[in-house]
C-alpha cells in the first residue's frame, strides 16, 4: 500500500484533470439501465449486445462522404509511391496491426507499403501495453524510423479521440512531414479529429459496459479501416470488379483460389485457366489479359506495366 505521503498518478492534480476529461466521452458513459445486467439469462445479455451492434453500421454510414474523401486522398498518395500507415494504442492499434497485416495477401501489396504501428511496438500486440499510449514523442520516434514523405499517409485511430500516441502521430506526420492524416475516433469534437486533414468520427454512443471500447468502437473503427484498405486497393487497381486479382498463390488455396478468379473472370476451362497462370508466372492479372486478349505473357506484362497494374486500362489498350 502507498504510504499516506505517496501519491499514485490518480492522485495527481494531471489525473483528477484525465478523469474529468473521460467522463465527458461518450464511449465511457456509464448506463444505468445495464446496472444489473450480470444478473441476467445469458441469452438475454447475448440480445441486447446483439441490439447494441446493431447501431454500429447506420453510425458509420453518417460518416461515408468523408470517408469516401479520405480515401481519395490516400489513393492519390499510394499511386505516386506513398505508404498508409495506420498509428493506434492498445484495440485500435491492434486494429490497425490486423488491417495492414491483411493487406499483403489480399491485394500483394509489397512490403512496408501498409504499415501497422501499435504503441509499445509488436509486443502489444499480446501483452498490454497501455502506458505507451501516453506518449507523443513514442508516436513521433515510430514515424520517424519509418522516413516519412509527403507520400504518405498516416491514420491515427483513437476510440476516446484523446489518446496522445494517436494525436501524437498524426501532428507529427502532418507538421513535420507534410503527409496526408487521417483521425479515426468514436467521440464527437475530439482532439484526433481536430489535428488531422481528414476527421471521421464515428459517435456509437455508450458502450455495453462502460468504457470498454473493444466493443461497437472497436466494430465501428474496423468497418471504416476495412473501407479505407478496401476501397484504396479498388483505386489503385488491385481487384477486377469484385474479384481479387492481385492475390499472390503462395499456397495451395490460393492456387486454388486464383483458379477460380481467373476462371470467373474468363470463363475459361480447367486446362486454359492452368496454362495461363503457368504462362503467368501465377499472377492473376496477366493470366486474365493472356485469355482475355490472346496475348503472350511477356506481352501481358508490359501492358499491365504501362497501365500502372489497372487491368482494366490494360484489357483496353490490347483492343
Amino acid at each position: 500500500m502507498p504510504s499516506p505521503t505517496t501519491r499514485t498518478p490518480d492522485d495527481t492534480p494531471a489525473g483528477g484533470a484525465l478523469r474529468a476529461q473521460l467522463a465527458t466521452l461518450t464511449t465511457e458513459t456509464f448506463r444505468p439501465e445495464l446496472a444489473d445486467v450480470d444478473l441476467l439469462p445469458t441469452l438475454e445479455i447475448a440480445r441486447l449486445m446483439n441490439a447494441e451492434d446493431s447501431l454500429v453500421a447506420a453510425a458509420v454510414a453518417e460518416r461515408l462522404p468523408l470517408i469516401a474523401a479520405a480515401v481519395d486522398g490516400i489513393a492519390e498518395r499510394m499511386a505516386r509511391g506513398g505508404r498508409l500507415v495506420y498509428a493506434g494504442a492498445g484495440t485500435a492499434g491492434r486494429l490497425g496491426v490486423l488491417d495492414a497485416s491483411e493487406c499483403p495477401p489480399t491485394f500483394n501489396t509489397a512490403p512496408g507499403q501498409v504499415v501497422g504501428l501499435i504503441a509499445g511496438g509488436p509486443a502489444a500486440m499480446s501483452s498490454a501495453a497501455e502506458g505507451a499510449e501516453d506518449s507523443r514523442e513514442l508516436a513521433a520516434a515510430d514515424l520517424d524510423a519509418l522516413r516519412l514523405t509527403p507520400d504518405d499517409a498516416v491514420v491515427g485511430i483513437s476510440a476516446s479521440g484523446r489518446t496522445p500516441y494517436a494525436v501524437g502521430a498524426v501532428a507529427h506526420a502532418r507538421k513535420q512531414y507534410g503527409a496526408l492524416t487521417v483521425g479515426l475516433s468514436c467521440n464527437a469534437g475530439s482532439a484526433l479529429a481536430a489535428a488531422a486533414d481528414h476527421g471521421i468520427e464515428v459517435v456509437v454512443g455508450p458502450e455495453f459496459l462502460t468504457g470498454s471500447t473493444r466493443l461497437k468502437s472497436g466494430t465501428a473503427q474496423k468497418l471504416v479501416l476495412n473501407m479505407i484498405s478496401t476501397i484504396t486497393m479498388i483505386r489503385l487497381g488491385k481487384t477486377y470488379g469484385n474479384l481479387m486479382v492481385d492475390v499472390r498463390a503462395s499456397n495451395e488455396k490460393l492456387h486454388a483460389r486464383s483458379h477460380r478468379i481467373v476462371s470467373l473472370a474468363t470463363g475459361a476451362d480447367d486446362a486454359t485457366v492452368e496454362r495461363a497462370l503457368g504462362a503467368a508466372g501465377g499472377e492473376v492479372k496477366n493470366a486474365i489479359l493472356i485469355i482475355l486478349s490472346d496475348v503472350d505473357a511477356p506481352t501481358a506484362d508490359r501492358l499491365l506495366t504501362t497501365a500502372d497494374g489497372h487491368l482494366r486500362e490494360a484489357l483496353a489498350a490490347a483492343g
